[in-house]
């Protein structure tokens, strides 16, 4: 079958050739020129299952051969082993653009038992991007699903399709002059609904995204089509204001899942506040972090901050500003004493909070005041600043009259900003190809606890001569932790440090009975494991949900470790896998 160059995913030109560049540029070995098929599926039965799809979503929506380059990861560390085939690869990539074609092209799958791997806009990147957990399956790609069906400035809430962007959504808000702030993540090219259900954060007041889904429309395998809380009630003018439901919730069974596909998903948005203070917190020493997590964190239970305090280490503002060998040029991590001058020549500390207040103008100063207070008094070493961005009484303010060094996503703006991190490891003369893995894991939100894990953490990369990477997400009662390995694809030593890193991180953290967040698709297995009370009981009581709705396993088989009976049970798919 003859390779067809795709329509480009993004309408916006920098988004699109900073797509294209991520996915073509990123590899390390060339595609395999005969196709990956399907486990358990023969070549006849596949070409007939791509006429079908062909068929329902037209020619050009069905992809195959070197346009299969954007459906990889293009972080992938094992794309050299065994001749190029190390790294997860679909068979084919199909694009319904509606609920109708969705529908039968699952049909299809359900007749010939394709597996899909179902995604948004696959820039979950750092934990596979669109690459599928199984090899050979059919890429789902819902990017073409892009209606903004409703953004209510009234009630502050949106109703998206799969397809729809963060920058989409703003823009969508700005056109029509909607006093309501999305909430971003730092990258505004990717889904409204991936990064929801997959339990992202963004900034502002409504920052964690999966805790704000107010009516949800999901598929499930058989193309059945069911909607959740006030949503399933037809007709109802509370069907994305309140999450009561008469009966089980049934929401949290989308999450991170692969029992039925998410079409449409209502949202709450930040209602625009008359201001925005933007404030930042510094400290300038390592141990600081406890003092940090202990001032702020009842502040976040109390609702003082009533939204996320995000929290840098020095080398992460580092990777913003170059590359590291421009940096520090010798051998190892950056010794203490040259952090120390960087600290000087940016005025910066080691640890570096930034948080928003919002509301009406007296409220947020009246807050702010009781913060320095507080700080003042707990926190002496520390440097708190704020500065108020205001409309006049009665107004809202306007997002875009924020500047960017104050605003952006905290103010609801989406952008790229953080992209150039993952070049900060590429040799200073050029080459080499940039990429990140994280290890991610939820920790309580205790001084001791943190500054007891940012030790061991920094000892663990420091011994893979890897500077300790990272941030974190402060919650009300507990914080997620985002060790970041910043490295190039193309350099041997540096792939294995990065394993040696993750795998040492996860030991430790299993010790302590952290979990993470989100994971890789290459260890989702390894991460469920660690639900292990009553033999794994919550894995079994999925699976069980999993082999009633999707009895024929096509659903992004092996997602977060869930594995439907004809995988579970049969040795020769396990051995493809």
């Amino acid at each position: 079958m003859a390779t067809r160059t795709p329509r480009p995913p993004y309408h916006d030109p920098l988004y699109q050739s900073t797509h294209a560049s991520l996915f073509t540029s990123s590899l390390t070995a060339p595609l395999p020129p005969v196709p990956v098929l399907p486990p358990g599926v023969t070549q006849y039965a596949f070409d007939a299952a791509l006429m079908q799809f062909m068929a329902i979503v037209g020619y050009e929506e069905v992809l195959t051969g070197e346009a299969l380059v954007e459906y990889i990861d293009p972080y992938e560390m094992n794309e050299g082993d065994k001749g190029g085939n190390g790294r997860k690869i679909p068979s084919a990539a199909v694009r319904p653009k509606d609920v109708d074609e969705l529908r039968k092209v699952l049909g299809v799958c359900n007749e010939y038992g394709i597996p899909v791997w179902t995604f948004s806009r696959g820039k979950n990147l750092g934990y596979g991007g669109p690459a599928p957990r199984v090899n050979g399956s059919i890429a789902l790609d819902l990017h073409r699903m892009n209606r903004i069906l409703e953004v209510s400035d009234d009630y502050a809430y949106a109703v998206v399709e799969p397809g729809v962007t963060f920058t989409d959504l703003y823009d969508y808000c700005v056109a029509h002059k909607l006093k309501v702030w999305p909430s971003v993540p730092s990258l505004g090219w990717g889904s409204v609904v991936g990064n929801t259900l997959d339990r992202g954060t963004g900034f502002t007041p409504t920052a964690t995204h999966h805790q704000h889904i107010c009516g949800v429309e999901a598929m499930l395998a058989d193309g059945d089509i069911v909607r959740t809380g006030q949503f399933a009630v037809s007709g109802s003018p509370s069907a994305h204001l309140s999450k009561f439901t008469f009966g089980p919730s049934i929401e949290g069974l989308f999450l991170q899942s692969n029992l039925g596909i998410v079409t449409k998903l209502g949202i709450w948005l930040t209602p625009a506040p008359q201001a925005f203070m933007s404030c930042s917190f510094d400290m300038p020493d390592f141990d600081d972090v406890e003092t940090i997590v202990d001032v702020f964190g009842p502040l976040r239970r109390d609702g003082l901050l009533p939204n996320t305090v995000y929290v840098s280490n020095l080398v992460e503002w580092l990777g913003m500003m170059g590359k590291r060998e421009e940096l520090w040029s010798e051998p190892g991590p950056i010794p203490e004493w040259k952090l120390k001058e960087f600290q000087k020549e940016l005025n910066i500390g080691y640890w570096n909070a930034k948080f928003g207040l919002y509301g009406a103008r007296d409220v947020v100063q009246a807050h702010f005041n009781e913060l320095k207070k507080i700080v003042e008094e707990k926190a002496p070493k520390g440097r708190l600043t704020g500065e108020i961005f205001s409309a006049p009484d009665g107004e809202t303010l306007d997002p875009a009259s924020v500047p960017e060094n104050h605003g952006g996503f905290f103010v609801g703006v989406p952008s790229l900003w953080s992209l150039p991190m993952v070049k900060f490891r590429l040799p200073k003369e050029g080459g080499g190809i940039g990429a990140h893995y994280d290890y991610s894991p939820i920790i309580p939100s205790s001084g001791k606890t943190v500054l007891e894990w940012v030790r061991t953490a920094k000892r663990i990369c420091e011994a893979e001569s890897f500077d300790l990477f990272c941030d974190f997400f402060m919650h009300e009662r507990h914080v997620i932790f985002v060790n970041m390995m910043t490295f190039d694809k193309t350099n041997p030593e540096h792939l294995n440090s990065v394993q040696t890193i993750f795998r040492n991180l996860f030991e430790e953290g299993k010790k302590r009975g952290f979990s993470k967040y989100r994971s890789h698709i290459n260890t989702m297995d390894l991460v469920a494991s660690l639900y292990d009370f009553n033999d794994h009981a919550y894995r079994r009581f999925v699976e069980k949900i999993k082999d009633a709705v999707d009895p024929n396993g096509i659903l992004s088989p092996g997602k977060q470790g869930i594995w439907p009976r004809r995988f579970r049970e049969n040795e020769k798919l396990k051995a493809l896998l």
